[in-house]
């Protein structure tokens, strides 16, 4: 999708990394609806939340408005725009299932997962392309699917147009996303009877699985078999919401951390590190 460029000399293109993973900048072809075609003057990339930013040189194009997906509500009407199987604007109808999906393998280098559910039909070919509400604003870039057969199962996923707009901005104004790291790595799955045995009422939160030493995690004394409860105020529901969190922090910056351990409650202070500095020596996929 095209939103505007300053000073309307340029327009930029929203769409997946996965899309363009690979290819150069002059390889990569923007088709709009009238047949006119461009080629991106420039492309920048967020494999961890599977979000890449185009530029082309060419202003006064028409545009998409961007919604507000923090109001987005289930039950709500939307609709798909993409090129499934090739067959070029594409539209389909259905409603947000869920919001705040992150429970979902996706492989590859996608750490960052906080979807828009939907039941709108999207297959092959549809990710990058818009979802939108029914006042035809933006809200989530289509992305992936569940399903064993590769195609429609009515369980679609869209990344949220605010996180977009938040990793598009921070690309644009320094070319990479910072992020902050503790150097953890949480279990997938805290299961009930793991609550039970831990002495919990309820399974929300996120279990440490290890602790990766000469991290921030360990200079605040967090251990294995701790289970993270509330980052600040912030109840914690699971792992990926706590990555989620972490990964929005600025390094330096100071948390606390409610940790449920040996059926007690502590609280543990703890200093965000630099993500993009550590993840050459530390890179395993749920480690907030």
């Amino acid at each position: 999708m095209l939103i505007e460029g300053e000073a309307e000399k340029s327009t930029y293109v929203l769409t997946n990394n996965h899309v363009i993973s690979g290819a150069k900048p002059e390889q990569v072809t923007i088709s709009l609806s009238d047949g006119r075609i461009f080629r991106a003057a420039q492309v920048w990339a967020d494999p961890e939340s599977d979000v890449a930013v185009l530029r082309i040189d060419k202003g006064g194009l028409p545009v998409a408005k961007l919604g507000d997906s923090d109001k987005v509500r289930v039950g709500q009407w939307v609709l798909a725009i993409g090129s499934p199987f090739g067959l070029n604007q594409s539209v389909t109808h259905g409603i947000i299932s869920a919001r705040e999906r992150g429970q979902i393998s996706l492989g590859g280098s996608i750490r960052i997962k906080d979807f828009l559910q939907t039941d709108a039909p999207i297959n092959p070919g549809s990710s990058g392309g818009p979802l939108i509400n029914m006042d035809g604003e933006v809200i989530g870039i289509n992305t992936a699917i569940a399903s064993n057969s590769n195609t429609n199962s009515g369980v679609a996923f869209s990344i949220p147009i605010n996180l977009v707009r938040k990793i598009a901005r921070q690309l644009l104004e320094h070319g990479a996303v910072n992020r902050g790291f503790l150097g953890l790595h949480l279990a997938a799955v805290f299961e009930p009877a793991d609550a039970i045995r831990l002495g919990l009422d309820h399974a929300n939160g996120a279990l440490i699985e290890t602790v990766y030493p000469d991290t921030p995690a360990a200079t605040a004394g967090l251990k294995t078999g701790d289970v993270i409860l509330k980052l600040n105020e912030t109840p914690i529901r699971n792992e990926n919401q706590l990555i989620n969190l972490i990964s929005g922090q600025s390094a330096g910056q100071k948390i606390r951390l409610h940790v449920w351990r040996e059926k007690k409650m502590y609280q543990v202070e703890a200093t965000i590190g630099d993500w993009r500095q550590a993840q050459t020596r530390l890179k395993p996929a749920s480690m907030p």
